[in-house]
């Protein structure tokens, strides 16, 4: 489940990227990013907290 979350946030990051050269969705994409790295920063918790 964590390599799940973070290829999630890579690709988002990516998407984040060519969103804020491309000006098209960017809101939609700075909404994106944020909930990647909330999710990575749960499984880097979660993850602490099991061993």
């Amino acid at each position: 489940m964590g390599n799940l979350l973070y290829a999630l946030a890579v690709i988002v990051i990516i998407a984040w990227a060519i969103g804020f050269i491309g000006y098209s969705v960017g809101g939609l994409i700075h909404i994106l990013l944020i909930i990647a790295l909330i999710s990575v920063l749960l499984g880097i918790i979660q993850g602490r907290k099991s061993k």
